[in-house]
């Protein structure tokens, strides 16, 4: 039988068709699995979050000179512009305790 030259015929056809395809699945699946992974990772977090800063409770207010000084630093901050006087009101009020 002579040797053919040019186009495969039909079965090498669907044998280059099948592996095409197979690469091309296992491929898709890694790349679907590796997104998954980083998704995964990105919603879990790898340290806890830190404490939102704020005031302190109301139940530790300092008593004496230290109370002086938060009440004057207060008035500080208030004179900046960095305190709104509810914000300055509230602070007070958790200062004295009341």
């Amino acid at each position: 039988m002579p040797q053919r030259f040019g186009r495969p015929g039909l079965l090498g056809t669907i044998a280059r068709t099948a592996v095409i395809s197979g690469t091309a699945s296992a491929v898709s699946n890694r790349v679907e699995e590796r997104g998954l992974r980083r998704r995964e990772a990105a919603r879990t977090p790898q340290t806890p979050p830190a404490p939102a800063p704020g005031p302190a409770p109301a139940s530790s207010a300092p008593a004496g000179p230290d109370r002086v000084a938060q009440l004057t630093q207060l008035a500080d901050l208030k004179n900046q512009g960095l305190l709104t006087d509810e914000e300055f009101a509230t602070e007070k009020a958790r200062i004295l305790g009341s």
